[in-house]
């Protein structure tokens, strides 16, 4: 037995020394993952295909004209639930990533890697559809590996063409939707159809895209999780032992070794058949503790619950847990730190909601004109020049007449009675305040100006009024 326990402890501690998808030379080791199979694969592939469903099917939800979701960087114009953002509104979008932040904190917290495993676009693409068309184009882990150290031949070139077609197709797929959440579906079906020359641009995204999605599916795979995603780094930092992670409990399972050749010496429960590794698709062993490279798939609870009804033993020996329950026999604790994430991730979010809720569909800016202080009408009056910029975020176009909200003093706008603002766009205009010499007591003079729709308030917006010092 003291042999077995000597090796685990190597096993266990030459990880640490490099990640399991590069070689002792340094150079990239391919991972052949074998298909899962069992409970939590089955329950996974079932969301995967409601994830698929809201992926797709979103860019096609409009509301009152409008997409449900819109992310136009380039046009500086978001949509989100069918509501219009400009730029103006960005420091709701710096909230809203506050509240972000807080979130994976507390999520990450209290339940590791579980959005990873269950929810990242990236790994429910790369799982659960290119490595599902591998699978049935090149045959399971074992046929792959052989196809790759076979020589090449007709059946070789044929299988793997028709993978990499596959592939970029499903890319060139993905691309298309990703730019519809970018531009908007009926944007992107006027570059299907019209002339590329029309849309060469938009054509050039989609290209580029597809390359980008078709390279990380075909050659980078699992090292987008392990080298370029930050947030498995986090970890160290995000969980303590209470976080529910995927454990094995070394407990129950050490010493490992394969008790028909160790009859005589008493064993654990795992017995050492790796196949937590082989399902790995990012080719770590479980057992050597929590990983920067595990993304919580749960392919290697499947597996070892395969082996362990195989050999009559209890299943669990991989399992949901967290250290302290592996160490100590405790059940998940809701901590005092979790506490506090929750307190202030509910407080952020609270102060969006508000904002979100108070925001208006029409924004103004009123400024009095540079260079010009006041102009005196004859002995009685004084007014001054003012621009007006109002921001329309509603579909539709709203005409604005703007009143002295005190009633005292009149308005005149320059061209038209009113400033006219077409839908989701930009309107201005020039008007002058003037108000009677008698009420005037100080050479700046706060007004409240009220923009109306009709008869209906919009807002009210607080200006200084200047005016010649009285005597």
């Amino acid at each position: 037995m003291s042999n077995i326990k000597h090796i685990n402890e190597i096993q266990t501690e030459s990880f640490r020394d490099h990640i399991a998808t590069v070689d002792e030379s340094g150079k990239r080791k391919w991972i052949y993952a074998h298909k899962p199979k069992g409970k939590f694969y089955k329950i996974r592939s079932g969301l995967s295909y409601l994830y698929f469903i809201i992926f797709f099917g979103l860019p096609f939800i409009y509301i009152d004209g409008r997409p449900l979701f819109m992310f136009n960087v380039p046009a500086a114009k978001f949509i989100l639930f069918g509501r219009i953002f400009w730029p103006q509104d960005f420091f709701i979008f710096g909230l809203t990533m506050i509240t972000f932040v807080f979130f994976i904190i507390l999520f990450t917290a209290a339940f590791g890697r579980l959005f990873c495993g269950w929810a990242c676009p990236q790994t429910n693409f790369m799982e659960m559809m290119f490595r599902k068309v591998e699978f049935f184009v090149l045959g399971d882990a074992a046929a792959q590996k052989q196809l790759d150290n076979a020589p090449w031949n007709g059946k070789k070139i044929f299988k793997v063409t028709l993978k990499h077609i596959l592939f970029y197709l499903l890319s060139f797929i993905i691309a298309n939707f990703f730019l519809a959440y970018i531009i908007n579906i009926n944007e992107l079906e006027k570059i299907i159809t019209e002339p590329i020359s029309q849309h060469s641009v938009g054509f050039a995204t989609i290209v580029v895209f597809s390359a980008v999605f078709y390279a990380v599916y075909a050659f980078f795979r699992e090292q987008a999780c392990t080298v370029v995603c930050p947030y498995g780094r986090l970890q160290s930092v995000l969980l303590d032992k209470n976080s529910m992670i995927v454990a094995y409990d070394y407990k129950r399972g050490e010493p490992r070794g394969n008790f028909k050749k160790h009859a005589d010496e008493q064993l654990g429960d795992c017995i050492d058949c790796f196949q937590c590794v082989r399902v790995c698709p990012t080719g770590i062993d479980i057992r050597n503790g929590v990983q920067m490279e595990c993304v919580g798939c749960t392919a290697c609870i499947d597996a070892c619950n395969v082996v362990m009804d195989k050999i009559d033993k209890p299943r669990g020996l991989v399992r949901y847990a967290s250290e302290n329950s592996i160490a100590n026999g405790e059940r998940l604790h809701y901590t005092i730190r979790m506490k506090l994430y929750t307190v202030l991730c509910l407080l952020v979010l609270s102060v969006l909601s508000i904002i979100l809720i108070n925001r208006k569909d029409i924004d103004a800016t009123i400024m009095r004109t540079p260079g010009i202080l006041y102009q005196e009408r004859g002995a009685d009056s004084v007014s001054n020049l003012y621009n007006i910029k109002v921001i329309n975020k509603s579909v539709k176009d709203v005409p604005l007449t703007i009143k002295l909200e005190d009633g005292i003093g009149r308005i005149e706008v320059i061209g038209k009675p009113y400033i006219e603002v077409v839908k989701e766009g930009q309107g201005s205009g020039s008007f002058f305040i003037v108000l009677p010499k008698k009420l005037i007591k100080e050479r700046s003079t706060k007004v409240l100006l009220a923009l109306y729709e009709g008869d209906k308030k919009i807002t009210v917006i607080k200006t200084n009024f200047l005016s010649p010092v009285s005597e």
